[in-house]
């Protein structure tokens, strides 16, 4: 117990990037394309992974436990995993720019919308349940692909004022907004209830416990416990509406974006809560440990996952 208050949260982990930096990055690949691009931002990915321990630590643990419980990287993982581990990332975040400015190519993207369209023609919106697994803001292409795809995502750090203030710098026309959430109160729990009965989806993710209050439960996830937030679950079951889980996992020299069903209701009984809320978050670790299977490098958690505590103050 010990360790996981020693270890650092995510939150308090200070951004080292540059707003200038990733300005200058997107116009290399504006002007001079994909390779040049990866071939400026290599000294800079080498850069930040030499001078960020913590996250070179947890990248290293994250994929050495992925392997120990899986196989899936068919070989033991060293500081050249680590290092691929943080340029996938830098990689990934060129994509989300380009996907939320609506400028990613869409025939890269193999989307897997069968199971969202019937319910965006009926209006029947939901709660989508996902993580920080590869380049989810291409979901900007599913709404302009399908009109009266409404998506509301909520994030729990001001990090989210600063990557919208780059966005608008970037791409003043860029549709999607994530949206700031530090505390669930009643009047934003009726704001997303009236999105989501007007047909709406809302987005959030489930591996990150919370900045400031709230929950965890501990669940099994590769191989070790590891601490999940509760949130999702509540939130679901307050809307009382369908759960989804949506990926977003490189494939080829693109994306594949899944959605599955995960609950027609969340239900959470008043003598037995605590214990639904565990089956809820073990139920969503295993799809979790699934995806990182399927792409070991599209996870983007780089602090203490296993040993974190919830950040109460």
């Amino acid at each position: 117990m010990s360790r996981a208050h020693d270890a650092p949260h995510w939150a308090d982990i200070g951004e080292s990037t540059s707003v200038a930096g990733v300005l200058f990055l997107c116009w290399v690949h504006r002007w001079f394309g994909r390779w040049p691009f990866r071939l400026c931002v290599w000294p800079v990915v080498v850069c930040h992974w030499l001078g960020n321990r913590v996250g070179r630590r947890a990248s290293l643990q994250y994929l050495q436990r992925l392997q120990a419980h899986t196989g899936a990287l068919g070989h033991a993982p060293g500081w050249r995993d680590s290092l691929r581990h943080f340029f996938s990332f830098a990689d990934t975040m060129l994509d989300k720019i380009l996907g939320l400015g609506g400028r990613y190519p869409p025939e890269r993207i193999h989307l897997q919308r069968d199971l969202v369209l019937g319910k965006i023609a009926r209006r029947e919106g939901g709660l989508i349940l996902t993580a920080h697994i590869g380049c989810l803001e291409l979901c900007q292409v599913l709404a302009e692909q399908v009109p009266g795809f409404r998506i509301t995502v909520l994030v729990h750090t001001a990090h989210a004022q600063r990557f919208n203030r780059l966005l608008q710098r970037l791409d003043p026309l860029a549709a999607v907004e994530l949206v700031q959430v530090t505390g669930m109160g009643p009047a934003t729990a009726v704001m997303l209830a009236e999105k989501v009965a007007s047909g709406g989806f809302v987005a959030i993710v489930g591996d990150r416990v919370p900045v400031q209050g709230g929950r965890s439960v501990m669940a099994d996830f590769l191989g070790h416990h590891a601490p999940f937030p509760i949130g999702a679950y509540v939130l679901a079951s307050a809307l009382a509406c369908p759960v989804y889980t949506m990926s977003c996992l490189h494939e080829g020299d693109g994306y594949r974006v899944a959605f599955e069903h995960f609950a027609d209701r969340v239900v959470l009984p008043r003598g037995s809560r605590d214990a639904a809320l565990a089956e809820q978050a073990q139920r969503f670790a295993r799809w979790l440990e699934l995806q990182v299977i399927q792409s070991p490098l599209d996870w983007f958690n780089f602090f203490p996952f296993w040993d974190q505590a919830p950040h109460d103050d």
